[in-house]
């Protein structure tokens, strides 16, 4: 087992991006968190339906009988494993591929071919960790398979991934258009839709953009600018900007935002 096992992903726009995957350590701290906020979760409810139970016991089972008080023990399991399934499946819909413990470790789950998982994959990967936490079957197959994935994992076909979290880079060059032009953005667009790999890609034609050929350089340029437009919602600008101008405010905008 690689201490940092990393993984490729190619974009439709052919830039290849790499990730390293969370690994043992980084899943079990993201999971301590949650479990610590679970906790809480379901003591308050077992609070709240002893008490509401407690009114009810003697209703139920003067026109029930005895099974009333095991339906109510039913209905009970019942509600804490939807709470505990669907705390992570909220959270990883929801959050892109976050609950509050993978933020907080800066890890997230995507698919295998990189993009943002659905309510499918969350839903599947809930349902299975029961399974994985049984004698830590998934903490042994994270360890010891390739892509460090549990059972929920290998159903759903994602993976987990440390966030990546941006910085400034010397080899991008920002005119002066574009540092007018990112304040604007902050104030109109709201940044944490953009994704990290969304970042990347951004970051990586604006690295390379000077090697690449006019047409393929305006071609790709404008394939940007419309998907991250679309993205941020944003659907005119005051003035008429250049595509490397606009996506240079974006990479500016982007790492201004709160992490």
């Amino acid at each position: 087992m690689h201490l940092f096992n990393r993984v490729k992903f190619r974009t439709p726009e052919s830039v290849e991006l790499e990730f390293t995957l969370a690994g043992i350590g980084n899943r079990a701290w993201a999971l301590m968190i949650d479990y610590q906020i679970l906790a809480l979760t379901l003591a308050v409810f077992i609070i709240a339906w002893t008490i509401v139970s407690g009114l009810l016991v003697d209703f139920w089972t003067e026109n029930f009988g005895a099974i009333a008080s095991v339906w109510l023990v039913a209905i009970a399991f019942f509600i804490l494993f939807v709470i505990y399934v669907g705390y992570f499946v909220f959270f990883e819909t929801f959050w892109q591929g976050q609950t509050p413990g993978k933020r907080w470790a800066k890890i997230r789950v995507v698919r295998d071919n990189g993009r943002s998982i659905g309510l499918q994959q969350a839903t599947l990967r809930g349902l299975l960790r029961p399974f994985d936490e049984f004698l830590f079957i998934g903490a042994f197959l994270i360890m010891f398979s390739r892509r460090e994935k549990r059972l929920g994992d290998l159903a759903s076909g994602t993976i987990v991934i440390q966030a990546q979290i941006p910085t400034a880079s010397a080899t991008v060059k920002i005119s002066e258009q574009a540092k007018s032009l990112y304040q604007y953005l902050l104030q109109i667009a709201d940044l944490s839709v953009l994704l990290p790999d969304d970042f990347v890609v951004i970051r990586e034609y604006l690295q390379r953009r000077d090697a690449m050929t006019s047409k393929a350089r305006t071609t790709l340029g404008l394939q940007l600018v419309h998907q991250v437009k679309a993205i941020l919602n944003i659907e005119q600008l005051p003035e008429n900007f250049a595509p490397d101008v606009f996506l240079e405010a974006v990479y500016l905008a982007y790492q201004q935002k709160e992490f």
